[in-house]
């Protein structure tokens, strides 16, 4: 009945290679030789008389064929794996992609209330300031990205759009009330595709008074740095509600306002992109609907 299959461990080893678009990392996660990856890729190649992957200098890209057979080699050993990990009660692994800021601000301080609820899991998060396409790399379950939301991107769903903020701490503010004496704490992005949220729109904006002063900002490259630095008393910090909202629970923070600037704006929205191969994956799908009515709770 199987005897058109190839081996199992060739099937593994193709697995690899797809997954991490390298054979030499294919031979790390395997524990062999770069070579031994290739040998095995090229008789699976020569058995189903097809090419599985373009060899490029420094990496593979899948074939149409190639793309076809890692999409069924990937759920396969998915399935394997979560029924092993079933029978044996091992913890499973699931991988998020998200950004730094959100990362250690929002979803490590809450993901004790995931575990709580799913002990069988454990969560592991990779950051970067850069989109990753999870629909190639499956390395990464899901992403929780930032930016603008398109609705008309495929597999992405709208979690929430934040609102920013002017934050500092009571001891701060006690100090400097006028924006002209004060420090004030931006985000310049990693990410250039971003749209800037700056003081200086701000106070164009809103401040009529504060419009026609100097004023002194300083810049980090990652809003978690931003909201350090208020917290350590350095200054007013521009920032998402969303990412302050323990340290203003907390009164770590306190929001900021003054006669001509007050309240809060719009900023960017937090989206989550699920691929298709793994939309009914029960960890995503368990992640994600603890996600969704969690995230609600940071509006305020």
């Amino acid at each position: 009945m199987y005897s058109k299959l190839p081996s199992l461990n060739v099937l593994r080893t193709f697995d690899a290679a797809a997954r991490l678009k390298s054979f030499k990392k294919a031979a790390d996660e395997l524990h062999v030789t770069p070579t031994a990856v290739s040998h095995q890729i090229k008789t699976l190649e020569e058995g189903l008389g097809t090419r599985l992957f373009e060899r490029q200098i420094r990496a593979v890209k899948l074939t149409r064929d190639g793309e076809l057979l890692s999409d069924t080699t990937f759920n396969v050993f998915r399935q394997i794996n979560e029924t092993v990990n079933d029978i044996v009660g091992s913890k499973e692994m699931l991988t998020i992609s998200t950004t730094s800021s959100f990362a250690s601000m929002w979803l490590v301080p809450n993901l004790e209330k995931f575990y709580e609820a799913n002990p069988g899991i454990d969560v592991s998060i990779q950051t970067g300031e850069q989109k990753i396409d999870v629909m190639r790399d499956r390395r990464i379950d899901l992403a929780i990205s930032y930016g603008q939301y398109d609705p008309a991107q495929p597999h992405a769903s709208k979690l929430v759009t934040e609102k920013f903020g002017m934050y500092a701490t009571p001891a701060y503010l006690d100090k400097f009330t006028n924006l002209n004496d004060a420090q004030l704490l931006e985000t310049e992005w990693v990410n250039k595709s971003l749209p800037p949220i700056a003081w200086e729109a701000l106070i164009n904006q809103q401040g009529r008074e504060e419009s026609q002063t100097n004023y002194t900002v300083r810049r980090f490259d990652q809003e978690h740095h931003v909201i350090q630095a208020a917290l350590a008393g350095q200054g007013i910090a521009l920032v998402s509600s969303i990412l302050v909202r323990n340290a203003v629970k907390e009164q770590w923070l306190v929001p900021f306002s003054n006669n001509t600037l007050q309240g809060e704006f719009t900023g960017l929205t937090y989206y989550l992109v699920v691929p298709p191969h793994n939309q009914r994956n029960k960890n995503v799908v368990a992640f994600t609907e603890w996600l969704f009515p969690e995230i609600q709770k940071s509006l305020f």
